[in-house]
């Protein structure tokens, strides 16, 4: 092994290690991003419509939002917050409930038994220090939201200048290919936060007006768990559907059975159905890939990781195709059939 070679894997050692102590900067940076190129889209549609400059055009969009979540606050914050309220005064019926079902089946209350009798309990933190702990983690949470969204602003107000930073650091032959990954970067990233979006509304109002015709208490509240949980494939669904589930379980078994087949075949018609059409074909992930990339991710950076895990994954899936597949893979094809 020559010296250039063992600088070359000592550099690779450190940057990986540079990498792993700024893992949260890397991911409040990518988060920001992901914030941008979602400005992006409204903000390139309305200069198409309108003559604009950007600056005005972002000014427009973000006073828009702000209207529309003022809107979307006004009508259905009071409701959620009732809802809410409702659901922290069934949870004890609901504990009664799953404490009858739970003693039907006769393996749990040992199970029940012998996690008392071991010293589990006693490992654990005291509560004072699990108060403090997630009260600091909410706030450096929202910290790193607010750095976040300040990014992103920033970002989007002055793309090119950020692009062609990208491109500057790039080696001189390579920057024309630069420019054009960096752009098929965004149009998928930009189509897979579009179609997420229309797919999440659906999700909330189906369920929602789903829920309430079958007559489940806290429709408006499920509703809009399982349309939040639609940006997390694969996991946020079937999660979702939990809070449905065990608030029909306080009406009657039948009304449990009703709602998991009214869940099924919602997710299972966002899943195949509406999804892939909306996306039509700017993304295509597998979803085992999607699975694991959630998996990985939420071991490695926990909740964070999995929120931002399929917007890496879709950036990574155009890296590989450009760079891995066109520019590597089948350049040594054309030079093994020289």
């Amino acid at each position: 092994m020559n010296a250039r070679t063992l600088l070359g894997a000592l550099a690779l050692i450190i940057l990986a290690l540079l990498v792993w102590e700024l893992r949260w900067v890397l991911l409040v940076l990518f988060g920001a991003v992901v914030l941008a190129v979602a400005l992006d889209v409204p903000i390139s549609a309305l200069r198409r419509l309108l003559p604009l400059n950007r600056p005005a055009a972002l000014m427009l969009v973000l006073i828009g939002l702000m209207l529309l979540g003022l809107g979307l606050f006004t009508l259905l914050l009071p409701e959620v917050i009732q809802q809410v309220e409702q659901l922290f005064a069934l949870l004890p019926t609901l504990t009664r409930r799953l404490a009858e079902l739970t003693d039907r089946v006769p393996w749990l209350p040992d199970l029940e038994h012998q996690l008392i009798q071991s010293n589990t309990l006693e490992k654990l933190q005291p509560l004072g220090g699990q108060l403090l702990g997630v009260a600091g983690g909410a706030a450096n949470t929202t910290i790193q939201l607010l750095l976040m969204a300040l990014l992103a602003v920033l970002m989007a107000l002055d793309p090119r200048s950020h692009t062609r930073l990208l491109v500057a650091i790039t080696p001189a032959f390579y920057r024309p290919r630069m420019r054009q990954l960096l752009q098929e970067c965004r149009e998928a990233l930009g189509g897979w936060l579009a179609g997420m979006t229309l797919s999440a509304v659906v999700v909330f109002l189906t369920t929602w007006a789903g829920l309430a015709l079958l007559g489940v208490p806290l429709a408006l509240l499920s509703g809009l768990i399982c349309g939040l949980l639609t940006f997390v494939p694969t996991i946020g669904p079937t999660a979702a559907t939990l809070v449905p589930l065990s608030v029909a379980l306080l009406v009657s078994p039948a009304k449990v059975l009703q709602v998991l087949v009214l869940r099924l075949v919602l997710q299972n018609g966002e899943a195949f159905l509406l999804t892939p059409m909306l996306l039509n074909r700017a993304v295509n992930l597998l979803p085992t890939v999607a699975l694991m990339s959630q998996l990985c991710l939420g071991a490695l950076l926990g909740l964070p990781g999995v929120l931002l895990a399929l917007p890496l994954v879709v950036v990574l899936q155009v890296f590989c195709e450009v760079v891995l597949v066109q520019d590597i893979m089948d350049h040594w094809d054309r030079q093994g059939e020289l």
